[in-house]
């Protein structure tokens, strides 16, 4: 199986699959943890919050997510 590369639009929303991985299909996310985890994270405050685009979609800002990304790195460094 070959290394999927996933990226994040610059701007736009995203939606969980992108950012957490699809279990069926194998394919990633751009985090390193899972939808459980984003979830606890979102009502910890510590992750960004999503936007409620309708009725049953919810989506995240890809630049609260990018932001949020980078902040990590420099935590880490």
């Amino acid at each position: 199986m070959q290394n999927q590369v996933i990226t994040l639009p610059q701007t736009g929303y995203v939606r969980l699959p992108l950012l957490v991985g699809e279990a069926k299909t194998g394919k990633p996310g751009v985090l390193p943890f899972s939808a459980s985890t984003l979830w606890r994270r979102v009502r910890q405050g510590t992750f960004p919050a999503p936007v409620k685009l309708s009725e049953r979609v919810t989506a995240w800002k890809a630049e609260d997510i990018r932001q949020w990304l980078d902040a990590q790195g420099k935590e880490a460094a």
